[in-house]
């Protein structure tokens, strides 16, 4: 105890100022407040994600529901088409067969070079017409010699009855070639014409051709046999200077005219 009459030495100090207390969960406040606007809005979330599922929900069993609808259907045919039938267990699966190929049309084909050998024999047993197309009957000309090969060609491949598959294929295609190569030597042929000839040689032809068609119009016997006695002697001299070539039909057609063997 301090003596009496002397002062304590704190009791001259100025009094100290109260600060006021700042409650400890203050500063936590703007983290809850965070936390509740972050709760809230996942809140919200979820009941926006709840009202969408639950509106497409129809729209998501239907399509399960086509889905399998579509897949039954599909092994339904499957089953059908390995022998088995609509709710029983398919058979075992063996391969498709692959179709026969299509036979040729071989008769047709025959047909119609049959049509061709008759006009190409035509032409080599008249002497006017080699005599007015004559390229026709030189297989020098490149259409003329085409067209010789290709007819060779479909001739070596007829047959009298109807072959294997694979040669009948090849008969029509060879028909085909010999028939456009025809009709392209004829063009060519009605193109050349005579100019190919010097005008002494395309001067013989032309008095041959008046021989002959005189020949054939004639009711004279005696008139006939000298138009084809002198149409024989000039076309003789075309074929030993090489200005045309007789095919041996058209010679023959016309010795057995000179003979009187032949109608006028």
């Amino acid at each position: 105890m301090a003596p009496v009459g002397r002062r304590h030495p704190g009791w001259d100090r100025p009094p100290v100022a109260l600060r006021p207390r700042i409650p400890a969960a203050w500063p936590l406040l703007p983290a809850v407040i965070v936390l509740g606007g972050s709760a809230m809005a996942l809140t919200m979330l979820a009941a926006l994600l709840a009202v969408m599922i639950s509106a497409s929900l129809p729209m998501l069993v239907a399509l399960l529901a086509v889905g399998l609808i579509t897949r039954s259907r599909r092994r339904r045919r499957t089953a059908l088409r390995r022998g088995g039938s609509a709710g029983t267990t398919p058979a075992a699966y063996l391969p498709s067969v692959p179709p026969r190929p299509a036979a040729p049309p071989w008769p047709q084909a025959r047909a119609r070079f049959d049509t061709l050998r008759q006009e190409y024999a035509a032409y080599e047993c008249d002497p006017m017409q080699v005599l007015r197309l004559p390229a026709l009957s030189d297989v020098t000309v490149p259409s003329t010699g085409r067209f010789v090969e290709a007819f060779a060609e479909a001739q070596a491949l007829e047959t009298d009855a109807p072959p294997a598959h694979a040669h009948a294929t090849a008969f029509v295609a060879a028909v085909d070639r010999a028939e456009r190569a025809w009709r392209a030597a004829r063009d060519a042929a009605e193109r050349i014409r005579l100019s190919g000839l010097s005008p002494a040689e395309r001067g013989t032809v032309e008095r041959v051709i008046k021989l002959l068609t005189t020949a054939r119009d004639s009711d004279s016997d005696a008139e006939r046999m000298t138009a084809y006695t002198m149409a024989r002697s000039e076309l003789a001299k075309l074929e030993r200077a090489g200005v045309i070539h007789l095919p041996r039909t058209a010679q023959a057609a016309l010795d057995a005219a000179a003979r009187g063997q032949l109608p006028a």
